[in-house]
């Protein structure tokens, strides 16, 4: 378990670094936005189970809501990444299935 939760904070770590949600232009790093660990914890259980591809990392990314407005909006984290870092989540999800 301890290898398991290290990988994953490892892998979040890498996330939230380097993957942004774009709103008018104004990139917010989804450490920041409290949102890399829940999109660690998802991925790590696509590459356990040898499951990860593009059209899994998508239906992963469509079920994370994200809250907007104070509550009254929520959408889809897939409808808030630009298309750039959800290929480089992509590859770094591969590299972290490669090395691991």
């Amino acid at each position: 378990m301890a290898n398991t939760t290290s990988d994953i904070e490892a892998l979040a770590a890498e996330i939230g670094e380097n993957i942004y949600i774009d709103v008018a232009k104004w990139h917010l790093y989804l450490s920041n936005a409290n949102l890399h660990t829940t999109v660690a914890e998802k991925a790590y259980s696509l590459i356990d189970n040898n499951n990860l591809s593009e059209d899994a990392l998508t239906a992963l990314l469509q079920e994370i809501k994200v809250t907007l407005g104070g509550g009254r909006l929520e959408l889809p984290l897939v409808d808030l990444l630009p298309t750039k870092c959800q290929v480089n989540l992509m590859d770094i999800l591969e590299e972290f299935q490669k090395n691991h």
